[in-house]
């Protein structure tokens, strides 16, 4: 078995929140050694974020919550004042030997420190210099800070979330965890590796890559904001009824809900036998899955009176044997409970100074040859803090300095 695919590549990550450090945690997690740099005392900004806290095994408060935990294990803590002369010095030392630095200050804030990418560029013409924000590095926008939920809002997510117009509780709608910043994390990672594959491959240098949470939640739109650039009408909130297939959408059934999605004639006349209905299939206003979506409404409403007949297994049974597309709507426990889910490994464990068996999402992907298997904990605020700066050469007298100092 080889190695893990970014075995060698080092990266100096300056990024706080979300979705710069879930980069800089799948880039770790594939192999990469992440360099977390972090405030002095308070750390990350995600560790201020609010309960719920790892218990310390003191009873002392601490700075370790979920926030925190989700977003940077396989990362080395290391604090730095980078508003001191000192710690820009230990910035621009260090990126003297890393493939890629990461970071997500308004536009122009790290310009002031010389820690900008022309700055760092001077140093290493090589280094993949990433900067992660609300709204990019130009366009009249540019100087704002941004948060996924405003995100959501002002890239036009939330005017296509929520509730049908005219049902109780109509209006725009924001997605339950911050998906904008997870997709975010996902771009930002396939910026950095697509720069370091053109400059090992293609013979190409260093550059500086932009990507920001607006111009991601546009893009991730797809399907539906290509419906408004084909006919200028903006699709209207659907619910939870389906984007292509119909009927599709939550269903009640006597004793809870399911989803269901109908993605073809085929599937749709298989389910109206399940429903003991077949003759909808040949009904002309529901024939081909284009008239469905016409009468949409009307069909929907059948099926939600059949669905009302029977518990929710005994449809998901039924459903499954007929080879139609539905599944039950789980909640976190019943998510981690799914014999599927475990098969897969979604909840590893990871020994943390806290909590000897702290359970964490793994990553998502896996390889055939250089499986993700090692998962080290989120970081204790500074903990290598001297390790690294022993490679850079700062001993243990010049580190205590600079810590009594609250450089470090």
């Amino acid at each position: 078995m080889s190695a893990l695919p970014l075995k060698g590549i080092k990266i100096l990550d300056l990024t706080r929140v979300l979705a710069g450090p879930l980069s800089a945690q799948m880039l770790g997690d594939l192999g990469a050694e992440v360099i977390k740099i972090e405030r002095p005392g308070g750390g990350d900004d995600a560790r201020a974020f609010g309960p719920p806290y790892l218990q310390d095994p003191e009873g002392k408060a601490n700075n370790n919550n979920s926030f925190y935990l989700c977003a940077n294990r396989n990362k080395k803590s290391v604090t730095v004042n980078i508003a001191s002369p000192e710690g820009q010095d230990i910035i621009r030392e260090l990126a003297k030997s890393c493939d890629v630095m990461m970071e997500n200050y308004k536009v122009g804030d790290l310009k002031r420190y010389r820690l900008d990418y022309e700055s760092i560029k001077a140093i290493n013409p090589g280094i993949i210099y990433c900067s992660v924000t609300g709204f990019g590095q130009t366009g009249p926008y540019a100087p704002r800070a941004g948060y996924d939920a405003i995100l959501q809002a002002m890239g036009g997510l939330m005017s296509v979330t929520g509730h049908i117009d005219g049902e109780p509780g109509e209006g725009p709608m924001k997605v339950g965890p911050s998906i904008v910043d997870y997709m975010t994390g996902m771009n930002t990672s396939i910026g950095i590796l697509s720069a370091l594959f053109h400059r090992k491959v293609n013979g190409g240098e260093g550059q500086h890559v932009d990507v920001c949470l607006f111009d991601t939640v546009i893009a991730s739109l797809s399907h539906w904001l290509q419906i408004y650039l084909v006919n200028g009408v903006t699709p209207p909130r659907r619910g939870t009824w389906g984007n292509g297939g119909m009927p599709a959408g939550v269903f009640r059934a006597t004793d809870g809900e399911l989803m269901l999605v109908v993605g073809n004639d085929g599937q749709f006349a298989r389910t109206c036998a399940v429903l003991g209905a077949p003759e909808l299939a040949t009904d002309p206003k529901f024939l081909k899955n284009n008239d469905r979506v016409v009468h949409g409404k009307e069909i929907m409403a059948i099926f939600a009176g059949l669905f009302l007949k029977k518990p929710v297994a005994y449809w998901l049974d039924e459903l499954e044997k007929a080879g139609v597309p539905s599944g039950p709507i789980n909640n976190f426990e019943q998510v981690f409970s799914d014999p599927h889910v475990q098969s897969r490994g979604m909840r590893v464990k990871v020994e943390h100074p806290f909590e000897p068996e702290l359970s964490l999402i793994r990553n998502a992907i896996s390889f055939s040859g250089t499986p993700v298997k090692e998962y080290r904990a989120p970081p204790l605020l500074g903990a290598h803090t001297r390790e690294v700066l022993a490679t850079i050469g700062y001993d243990e007298a010049k580190v205590e300095a600079l810590k009594a100092q609250k450089i470090v």
